[in-house]
């Protein structure tokens, strides 16, 4: 492992965290992880979030119950990176897979044997685990297959291209393709990438159903859940050959509003993926589970522009006051909803003011489970923040890097001065204070030169090299 990959943990600082209690996370019990994670769910989506439009109950409920967190951040600006961080607890300058390569380098995509992923660690400490829903770090026959990453179990879309589809022809089971009764239009590079035409079984309902199947079969011992959700991802190829790509059996709701068709199908999406969460959370009251469970709610990235040319996505305000969407190194691209929700153990309807982002779930489940998490990794837990006691820890930089039309990065320093430079080593940072300028509107660069070369110096020292994954050396300053 990479010297380098340590320095996260001496770079950070310790915060004493008022408390209200002085129990230890795993000391009387070891509680079932459960982790919902959206895809292309914007940072304004949720009620509980400032959502006017969209109608999101049960996840306002999580938050009033729980802790939300206003300042939480994504693994990466698109799907793949963003869980690779989330499972190897390593940011885009350390983890394996750090962009969409697509079907055009599978080699990229993949997460390799030596790669150890939260999964692997939860399992080797006794929990089961299981991925519901989309993948994307590994395909059937490559070394990042679900199982062969540390899961017992999995159903879904192992590429991000088929999860495009939420009427597709099959979905996987531990290896073997589940066929379903949808045709498939192929438009692709990836094997099941394309669109219905005749849709008669919605994947997420699936999907849905099979999570709450993998908490019934696992009641009796301690397990962790993947839920990885393709709602509200529009299917990108059926946007580009019949114009709308917001797919859903019906508009709910939102059937009879004076909205565009696509405005009124992305809603029912958010709101039918909402309902399901519902449903799991009844399970596990009915189970007797609910207080031996931590449920955690994110999305993977910023909110999507693809739904077709029809969708409009400002009629909903998903980025909330936020600059920039999904692709964006702006918040509106990688900072995103986080709820946690653990009753009589997290205090209900907390707003904390605590930063993290997915590369802390590693040592926060870790430390929840009473497991031991590799010690090389760009993570801090926050258990000390969900429960209320001890010190809490934080990072004085995260990182963040995006390969598409040039390379991109992005740090934040402090919790508070963000610096942006894009698509060249050669481009001038960009400089924000998101303690007063949270949109990312007045640049500072001038102003502030000290955090300009600060910036400058991390964006060299927080990656090492990936043969995928390269950025050209930094233009001698003249």
């Amino acid at each position: 492992m990479n010297p380098a990959r340590l320095l996260p943990w001496l770079a950070s600082l310790v915060v004493t965290v008022p408390v209200f209690s002085a129990e230890k996370a795993a000391a009387a019990v070891r509680p079932n992880l459960i982790f919902i994670l959206a895809d292309d769910l914007g940072y304004g989506e949720l009620g509980s979030y400032g959502q006017k439009r969209i109608k999101t109950p049960h996840l306002d409920r999580m938050a009033a119950e729980g802790m939300r967190f206003p300042q939480f951040y994504a693994g990466s600006t698109v799907c793949a990176p963003s869980r690779s961080v989330l499972m190897t607890g390593l940011h885009l300058g350390h983890t394996r897979v750090r962009g969409n390569a697509g079907g055009r380098n599978m080699e990229a995509q993949t997460l390799l044997a030596g790669d150890i992923t939260v999964a692997r660690v939860l399992q080797q400490a006794g929990y089961a685990t299981g991925l519901i829903g989309k993948w994307g770090l590994g395909e059937i026959d490559q070394p990042g297959e679900p199982r062969k990453q540390g899961f017992d179990y999995y159903f879904g879309y192992l590429n991000q291209g088929h999860a495009h589809n939420h009427f597709p022809s099959y979905l996987w089971r531990n290896g073997e393709k589940v066929a379903l009764p949808n045709d498939l239009v192929s438009s692709g590079v990836w094997e099941g990438m394309g669109y219905s035409k005749n849709r008669q079984v919605y994947g997420d309902d699936l999907i849905a159903q099979e999570a709450r199947d993998f908490v019934q079969r696992n009641r009796e011992k301690p397990f962790f859940l993947f839920w990885s959700l393709v709602t509200p991802h529009a299917n990108n190829e059926r946007s580009r050959d019949l114009g709308e790509g917001n797919e859903v059996p019906d508009q709910g709701i939102y059937a009879s509003e004076p909205w565009p068709e696509s405005a009124r199908n992305h809603a029912a999406m958010v709101t039918r993926m909402d309902r399901d969460i519902g449903e799991l959370f009844a399970l596990l009251k009915k189970l007797g589970l609910d207080e031996r469970t931590v449920v955690m709610f994110s999305s993977d990235n910023g909110p999507h522009k693809e739904g077709g040319p029809n969708y409009d996505p400002s009629f909903f305000t998903p980025s909330g006051p936020l600059s920039g969407m999904k692709r964006s190194l702006t918040d509106g691209g990688i900072r995103v909803p986080f709820l946690a929700r653990w009753p009589g153990r997290i205090k209900a309807g907390v707003v904390t003011p605590h930063v993290g982002y997915f590369g802390d779930l590693m040592a926060t489940w870790a430390e929840l489970a009473g497991a031991t998490p590799p010690a090389a990794i760009d993570s801090l837990s926050f258990v000390p923040t969900l429960l209320g006691r001890g010190e809490q820890r934080r990072h004085r930089h995260l990182y963040w890097e995006f390969y598409e039309q040039g390379v991109s990065q992005a740090v934040l320093m402090e919790d508070r001065w963000k610096a942006i430079r894009l698509k060249t080593t050669s481009a001038p940072i960009q400089l924000y204070d998101l303690s007063t300028d949270v949109a990312e509107k007045n640049d500072l660069a001038a102003r502030h030169p000290e955090w300009v070369a600060r910036a400058r110096e991390l964006m060299t020292t927080s990656r090492v090299d990936n043969e995928h994954w390269r950025i050209p050396p930094v233009p001698a300053r003249k």
